[in-house]
């Protein structure tokens, strides 16, 4: 099997534009849109908005390569970092805190030059014990040494592996991270979108790390998404959209890498259309937001307990199983029944819930959601 390095025209990428036009088009619109919504949201909902997205992408960039982080961890360490007051603060371990470092520094630094000093940084910062998640030790801050043998992406039982992908010799390392890093820092008409997927591709192509790889290729392409959105916030999660479609994402990549052809068209579409995902469930995360704040300030005077809020608030978050029902309602609130019962009345009452079209045993209870909705707001 030939690889995409192997090519005697490797990195020249080429790409069809006429077949990524309608695709981008549609990104940069949707993209508009959402920093237009964000734009109407008061400061600390922006805020929460921003912490929520990078939590998103911490966990899933990890979660993508089979490594399980805490995800109220990556929170805290985010909220520190960032000097924002949370609720329900816990002590990040290190390996939360290495991640988390990279994420801010690609983001929110996303305009300084991406350097080898710099890629080293992160990649002990990824492993601060000088092994991975699996207690397999590492070359720590600097590129792999193939001492152990070529770099493989492999997959199947042991005596049984097939072999994916193998990377370029480690002592091509120097000169094709010098070629990458030339390239990435430099000027260019690329479209940031663009540039984004392509720097995902080259730089995992490379696999220059004994592990790692994946999400330090994910955090270089969420810096050049970061430039192109001029520095501004983060508001969507491309890890998250990576993730769900995680058995594609290697497929997409496999389908690329494995060949000599230098051809990524169909790989910048899966990247933009991921994008387009991320982007589309970071509107619909608006529209739940714009919708709470709506209805508490529609409520504002309501004059609910702490029980009624927290099983309101899990109606509008959406993540309330089934239908509401009195018995769900005491469960969820450690109450009795007939407190529960009394909560519900009185909801009724201010018109808040209002029955569903089922009675008797089956009596279940829903939002009215008829009240005043607002395009902007101040905090």
């Amino acid at each position: 099997m030939t690889y995409i390095w192997q090519s005697a025209y490797w990195p020249r990428f080429e790409w069809k534009f006429d077949n990524l036009a309608s695709r981008l088009a549609t990104v940069r619109l949707d993209q508009g849109r959402l920093i237009g919504r964000v734009e109407s949201l008061g400061f600390r909902t922006r805020e929460a908005t921003f912490l929520r997205a990078l939590t998103d992408d911490v966990v899933k960039s990890s979660a993508i390569e089979g490594v399980r982080l805490d995800e109220q961890q990556v929170r805290s360490s985010l909220a520190r970092r960032l000097g924002i007051d949370i609720d329900g603060f816990v002590t990040p371990d290190r390996s939360v805190e290495g991640i988390v470092h990279i994420t801010l520094d690609a983001t929110i630094n996303c305009s300084e030059p991406l350097t080898t000093e710099r890629l080293f940084q992160w990649h002990a910062a990824l492993f601060p014990t000088g092994r991975n998640e699996w207690g397999h030790r590492l070359r720590v801050g600097d590129w792999r040494d193939d001492s152990g043998g070529r770099m493989e992406i492999v997959s199947g039982a042991f005596g049984h592996e097939k072999v994916h992908y193998v990377s370029p010799p480690a002592d091509r390392m120097d000169a094709e991270m010098s070629a990458f890093l030339e390239w990435f820092n430099g000027s260019n008409d690329l479209d940031p979108l663009v540039k984004a997927a392509i720097a995902h591709l080259w730089f995992v192509a490379i696999h220059p790390f004994g592990d790692g790889n994946g999400r330090i290729t994910r955090a270089i392409a969420d810096m050049v998404l970061a430039r192109g959105d001029g520095g501004a916030q983060r508001l969507y999660s491309m890890s998250a959209a990576i993730e769900r479609a995680r058995l594609g994402y290697y497929e997409a990549l496999q389908s690329i890498t494995s060949k000599e052809a230098l051809d990524i068209t169909s790989w910048i579409g899966w990247f933009l259309d991921r994008l387009g995902n991320a982007v589309g469930d970071a509107l619909l995360t608006l529209d739940n937001v714009m919708l709470k704040n709506d209805f508490w300030q529609a409520h504002a005077t309501g004059d609910l307990n702490p029980r009624q809020a927290k099983v309101l608030n899990r109606l509008l978050e959406g993540n309330f199983e089934g239908k509401l029902t009195s018995t769900k309602w005491a469960k969820l609130t450690n109450a009795s029944q007939d407190t529960a019962s009394r909560d519900i009345a009185d909801l009724l009452a201010k018109g808040i819930l209002q029955k569903g079209e089922a009675g008797g045993r089956s009596t279940a209870y829903e939002l009215v959601m008829d009240f005043p909705t607002h395009t902007s707001r101040s905090e």
